[in-house]
């Protein structure tokens, strides 16, 4: 809101409330950033999905933001912004805090506008990440081992050499530039019936909410929030902005304590719905997004996914954006790992086994038998079990579900093992 509170100032007047920026905040801003936009980012285009769609009961169309500029929905929001800073403004340079998406947003804005751009970011940042935020440019400050230090002394840095802050979210220009993916899936999809968006500040959720009711106000729009770091939802219960104790949640891109006082007021203005989804149901669409359609997404990214299946209503047209897909490949790896044992797709199991010749091979028969892909197998002879006449046998399998899995622990026990599941 800095340059709203400038333009104010200029004229005489206080910086405008919040109300007095909900109310002219209008669609005309939200085309105004499209054309801001126009060569800029990309027009991901809809990838419908028969896979969704049979899940949830509903025609499900994907919005793949992951395959965005930078990889995520916030390019949109940080070039509208900066895009529209005076001369002068852009001289002094922008700053910001951010360990992920927003950052790499913010750098390859200003990099594209040349404007010197100041990334703030914990020093436990992974290393790929800070790399691809000054592979557009931006000068990274590496500082504290969380977000808050590192917020705290992008505000000093502000303070004291006078640029202008882009904030991931809880500004009108910011949320008017996300707003032009709910122009896009409109016009790509004119009987669309709703719009799932997830849900971190408040930013996306605020401009695409906007812009659908602006265009197409029968058209519902549902934020995603996951469980561990639910900030929207406990402030609309609370009637105000709340400040969450803790977050904990694999979508790391919406791991936010506390929404902005600005998009808190137009997400209770626009949105219709708040859906919260556990841990697990992140992972498993995250897991099918990669098996049915060999995308990949990070945590935030696939809640609109996760929620599918709790959507109050059959038979509609529904769009899915999947926000962004900047994600490690050792972080996907446990992601997947994690979703397959909830799937019951991988089963890992101990057993113990008399200390004589053929033991093993009798396991891996009925193993054989039962359709059991061994993937890893541990015979230790040396691990201590109840017997000295014992050995432990410990072994991961793929399996095709939870059904499977007991099937092959009633094999084993019907030949006399005795089996200790591990996962």
């Amino acid at each position: 809101m800095a340059e709203e509170a400038k333009e104010a100032k200029t004229a005489g007047k206080a910086e405008p409330t919040i109300e007095e920026v909900l109310e002219h905040t209008s669609i005309a801003d939200v085309y105004h950033a499209a054309k801001q936009l126009d060569g800029v980012v990309r027009k991901t285009r809809l990838i419908e999905s028969p896979y969704f769609s049979d899940l949830c009961g509903n025609s499900v169309y994907l919005k793949p933001e992951n395959l965005q500029n930078t990889g995520s929905f916030k390019l949109r929001g940080a070039y509208n912004k900066i895009s529209q800073l005076s001369y002068e403004e852009r001289k002094k340079g922008v700053i910001t805090a951010s360990a992920g998406n927003h950052a790499q947003g913010v750098a390859f804005a200003a990099q594209q506008l040349g404007c010197k751009a100041i990334i703030c970011m914990p020093a436990t940042t992974p290393i790929l990440k800070v790399e691809a935020t000054r592979a557009y440019g931006a000068e990274v400050v590496l500082y504290g081992d969380s977000f808050d230090d590192a917020y705290a002394k992008s505000m000093d840095l502000q303070k004291k050499k006078g640029y202008v802050y882009i904030h991931p979210f809880n500004d009108q220009k910011v949320l008017a530039g996300q707003g032009t993916t709910a122009l896009e899936i409109i016009d790509e999809l004119k009987d669309v019936d709703a719009i799932l968006v997830p849900i971190g500040g408040g930013g996306f959720a605020s401009g695409v909410a906007l812009a659908t009711k602006a265009v197409n106000p029968h058209v519902k729009v549902i934020g995603v929030e996951p469980e561990g770091a639910a900030c929207m939802e406990t402030s609309f219960m609370q009637g105000s902005v709340a400040t969450l104790p803790m977050v904990d949640t694999v979508a790391d891109g919406c791991a936010v304590k506390t929404p902005g006082d600005l998009t808190y007021a137009f997400c209770k203005k626009y949105l219709d719905q708040i859906i919260t989804v556990s841990e697990m149901e992140i992972m498993s669409a995250l897991l099918s997004l990669i098996e049915k359609h060999k995308l990949i997404a990070e945590g935030a990214g696939a809640l609109s996914l996760a929620a599918l299946n709790k959507l109050p209503f059959k038979g509609k047209k529904v769009a899915a954006i999947i926000s962004g897909g900047n994600i490690d490949i050792s972080t996907i790896s446990a992601l997947i790992d994690k979703a397959l044992i909830a799937r019951g797709r991988v089963f890992c199991f101990s057993v113990q086994l008399p200390d004589k010749p053929g033991q093993l091979l009798t396991v891996s028969q009925i193993l054989a038998d039962e359709n059991a892909n061994v993937i890893k197998l541990d015979h230790n002879q040396s691990k201590v079990t109840d017997s000295f006449k014992k050995v432990a046998l410990d072994v991961t399998v793929e399996t095709h579900g939870h059904e499977h899995v007991q099937r092959i622990i009633r094999a084993l026990e019907n030949a006399g093992f005795v089996i200790d599941k591990i996962y």
